[in-house]
């Protein structure tokens, strides 16, 4: 070892290279190690190392939003037909104040034509008020909530909560019913023509459309009404204890009416000189005017109560015009063979009767039946007008019983007859087609209209007479409901 140490050494030190050279050598040398890592050194210092990135953490997925609910929006076409009939009916009423008019003695006609016109103002308030509520907001089965009580808007913005028309604004519904409820205490009033109070006539059909209409309305087409004939898939609602057909108002409209009428003249009796002197039409132009718009208002009556602007609505108003058509003739050659002449007032009068059969079946029968019904509707009011009035001895001035009440009667009990789900699936069959217990439940809704409409107008009557007295004086009849009621006179001749 030792040997070999010192030939190393002696390699070095005896190498030719001078010791300044070897000097700069070895310096050269440690700077070429070192100076990479003094660089790396400085590099570090320089530019100091990234820190790690955060961890990004996701949230978890929001759930999908739900779509927005699309906005409900009425069918013009139906809201446009609703809106028509809505005027239609209205105008039925003045229409009536010329029919009723025109068929009494010249000093009464103001006072007759005012007794309708009134109405529109008086029914027209409590309607919006609380009667449209009592009608047709969910309740007993008998009547109405007051959910609907002075038209609280968020109720009436859209469509109604019970689908009574759910293709057009609650809104137009509600007037639209109200024009019923408009015509139908002023169909009374025919049968006390001359002789009843202007305030007691206000008071009394103010309490009736309370006591009488409104609940009728409810049981026969509000929701849970123990009448209502609604049916779906054959099965009427549970509700309904006697599920009757009441398409437009047999028995809302005319029976409760035509029975009232004769409550009415049998408490106020008879006018004076009745059957003594004759008491003929004063003016036949207006009343024939009057029964004309009758005719043509009565397309909304039941053409709108198909509630849109479809084919039912015209099957409705097919069979609408069909049965005033063949009852005018039927009542007109009835008349010339039991009295020998057929006359205009006949003629008015048996369209009427044929309007007022067909009421109740108008959306559920086929046209062709507003024929038969029609045949039969102008006979049997004829008979009621000419024969059984005269038989027993009432006075109803303007036959209201006899066209309104028995007709409403004839019509509700031929619609469990002719009915037909061909026309209306959302009806029933009747005795033609297979189903005579149709027929049974027209029969009760008949007896239960009766029943509530005449003992509530008797109570009613009664009430009235003690608060303001019902009927005019004596003298006051012979000077005429004009000057003694309203202090003007109908004509300046």
């Amino acid at each position: 070892m030792v040997m070999r140490r010192q030939l190393t050494l002696y390699s070095w030190e005896s190498s030719a290279m001078p010791v300044h050279a070897r000097r700069c050598f070895c310096v050269f040398s440690f700077l070429a190690l070192t100076l990479p890592f003094f660089a790396a050194s400085l590099s570090a210092d320089e530019n100091p190392a990234t820190p790690p990135a955060p961890a990004v953490v996701t949230p978890p997925a929001a759930a999908p939003a739900e779509p927005p609910k699309a906005e409900w929006k009425p069918d013009t076409g139906d809201t446009a037909w609703l809106l028509v009939s809505t005027g239609l009916v209205l105008l039925m009423t003045p229409g009536l104040a010329f029919f009723y008019g025109g068929m009494v003695r010249r000093k009464n006609v103001l006072g007759t034509m005012m007794q309708s016109w009134i109405l529109m103002g008086v029914i027209s308030i409590e309607w919006a008020f609380i009667g449209y509520s009592l009608a047709f907001d969910k309740g007993s089965q008998v009547l109405g909530g007051t959910g609907f009580a002075m038209l609280p808007w968020d109720k009436f913005k859209a469509n109604d909560p019970y689908g009574y028309a759910a293709t057009v604004p609650h809104l137009v519904f509600m007037a639209y019913q109200m024009m019923f409820a408009i015509i139908t205490p002023a169909l009374i009033f025919g049968a006390v023509a001359d002789r009843m109070k202007f305030k007691a006539m206000l008071l009394f059909s103010l309490l009736w459309a309370l006591v009488v209409y409104n609940p009728l309305a409810h049981m026969v087409w509000g929701e849970g009404g123990m009448l209502r004939g609604l049916f779906t898939d054959g099965k009427a609602p549970d509700t309904s204890m006697f599920p009757a057909l009441d398409f437009a108002g047999g028995t809302v409209v005319h029976i409760s009416s035509g029975i009232s009428a004769l409550v009415c003249c049998l408490v106020m009796g008879k006018r004076y000189k009745y059957n003594v002197e004759p008491m003929p039409p004063h003016s036949m132009v207006l009343a024939t005017i009057g029964a004309g718009l009758l005719w043509f208002g009565w397309f909304g009556f039941n053409g709108g109560s198909a509630l849109g602007s479809n084919g039912l609505a015209a099957s409705a108003l097919t069979a609408t015009h069909l049965a005033a058509a063949a009852a005018t003739l039927s009542w007109v050659f009835v008349e010339w063979a039991h009295r020998g002449h057929p006359s205009v007032l006949g003629g008015i009068s048996g369209a009427v009767a044929g309007l007022v059969v067909i009421t109740p079946a108008a959306g559920f029968v086929e046209p062709i039946s507003g024929v038969w019904m029609g045949l039969i509707a102008g006979g049997v009011c004829y008979t009621s007008c000419a024969i059984v009035k005269s038989k027993f001895g009432y006075d109803d001035s303007l036959d209201a019983f006899g066209v309104h009440g028995v007709g409403g009667i004839t019509g509700a009990i031929l619609t469990g007859i002719f009915a037909t789900v061909i026309v209306n699936p959302g009806g029933a069959n009747g005795l033609l087609h297979g189903n005579g217990k149709q027929v049974v439940n027209q029969l009760v809704a008949v007896l239960i209209t009766v029943g509530l409409s005449s003992v509530g107008t008797f109570v009613l009557l009664k009430i009235v007479d003690a608060l303001v007295g019902l009927r005019i004086t004596q003298d006051q009849e012979m000077e005429g409901l004009d000057l003694s009621q309203h202090g003007e006179v109908g004509y300046n001749l």
